[in-house]
């Protein structure tokens, strides 16, 4: 990426808060959050069209953009015609005025992106190799990541505003408290990143984050009560109502997967028994793939890997959409168990659409196929009548744009 030109990007934070601020100051802060607002949800408009929109006079609106020029916010993009006049500058953001960094974690690898003022992800790593571990040294290893991903980059550090790091397990948004990983200090997780690093920073769970992604970029943009099912080596669940995320009280909700879906005797990495990802989740197939291979089974999947101790997730998805019969087998066992899990959710919220992601949807009709013919036999007619199920359109880039617009959006919206 070529290097920027070095920008006072500390006002557009100061834009954004409204801390000793009063009268007029306050009046013209807001007028101007409202036109970046308006041109960020809107795209390019003129004098004449901000001040219709915003019920403000000419002058006022001419002032805040002139101002906002000067401060490198937005840019006059030139003429257009107009009926019955003469012809008009059309205004729009900066789309280099500031970046926002994204971070989405995985059991064996991160993705990371960048996403610019306008919203688009201008760089984007993926499965660069780490292990997801509750240690000083996976966590030292991430930072490290970041690091090198922002040095890659050849960004000032000033122009970037915000960092948001998806992590699976319990996460408090709010707090910036992770209750699953690298809860080493009394300090919340996002204090002590941010004092490393030096960027503002944010925790989401990843599941919320991908979530997230795939309301504003995906198969859910223009839907108002969605489902999204993350399935990968555990099961979670990020709820739109209304056309907002929902987090629950505390925010943690969309434990799906520890619902206490089945009798059996398996102990959940929660500390349970009996929860729907002892059976139905990418690490309960791993288990019953390792199981079967003890049995005396044969796959594709060992191939490369001539110790069964050392096969993963993304071994037996390989394997299965390279039609090994054992992956298929045990994938369609896995999707049917989750498929039933999947219809009390349906018959509990009667969402317009429910979306399959994770590293598991990357197996298409293996896996959708027996969730959609449980879903039909589990659940009730009437209810999922107007359900769609579809698999997600981003992939894997739906927790990395999730992170980003997290981090952009905890930035700039003001108290």
């Amino acid at each position: 990426m070529k290097k920027n030109t070095p920008l006072t990007t500390h006002r557009i934070v100061e834009l954004f808060n409204d801390a000793n601020v009063s009268g007029v100051a306050y009046k013209n802060k807001s007028l101007k959050r409202s036109i970046l607002n308006h041109l960020d949800q809107h795209g390019e408009f003129t004098i004449t069209e901000l001040s219709r929109e915003l019920n403000t006079s000419v002058p006022k609106i001419t002032s805040l953009v002139n101002e906002l020029i000067e401060d490198r916010l937005i840019r006059d993009n030139g003429k257009f015609d107009s009926t019955g006049g003469r012809r008009a500058s059309i205004y729009g953001l900066v789309a280099d005025a500031c970046y926002f960094i994204g971070v989405d974690v995985k059991r064996y690898y991160i993705n990371i992106g960048l996403l610019d003022f306008k919203k688009h992800l201008v760089s984007l790593r993926e499965k660069i190799p780490y292990k997801l571990e509750n240690t000083q040294a996976s966590y030292q290893q991430l930072l490290n990541c970041i690091r090198e991903f922002i040095q890659t980059e050849n960004i000032k550090k000033e122009k970037i505003l915000g960092l948001a790091i998806n992590l699976s397990g319990r996460i408090n948004n709010t707090s910036g408290y992770s209750y699953s990983y690298f809860h080493f200090q009394e300090e919340p997780l996002a204090d002590t990143i941010h004092r490393e690093l030096g960027i503002p920073t944010f925790l989401e769970n990843d599941s919320r984050a991908m979530a997230f992604g795939e309301f504003h970029y995906g198969e859910a943009s223009n839907a108002q009560n969605v489902l999204f099912v993350n399935m990968d080596y555990g099961i979670g669940l990020g709820i739109l109502l209304d056309g907002k995320l929902y987090y629950g009280k505390s925010g943690f909700s969309g434990e799906f997967g520890h619902i206490p879906f089945f009798s059996n005797e398996i102990l959940c990495h929660c500390g349970k028994k009996g929860c729907l990802e002892t059976e139905a989740s990418g690490q309960s197939l791993v288990r019953k793939f390792r199981e079967k291979i003890k049995q005396g089974y044969t796959s594709s999947a060992l191939k490369k890997k001539k110790d069964l101790a050392e096969l993963n997730l993304l071994d037996i998805i390989n394997a299965a959409n390279n039609e090994d019969m054992l992956s298929i087998e045990l994938l369609a066992e896995v999707g049917e168990k989750l498929g039933k899990g999947l219809a009390v959710l349906i018959n509990l919220f009667n969402p317009e659409l429910l979306i399959l992601g994770g590293t598991l949807s990357e197996t298409g009709d293996y896996i959708r196929l027996p969730i959609k013919s449980a879903i039909n036999k589990y659940s009730l007619s009437l209810v999922n009548n107007d359900t769609q199920l579809r698999t997600s359109r981003l992939g894997e880039k739906a927790g990395v744009m999730g992170a980003c617009l997290l981090a952009r959006n905890k930035v700039l919206t003001h108290p």
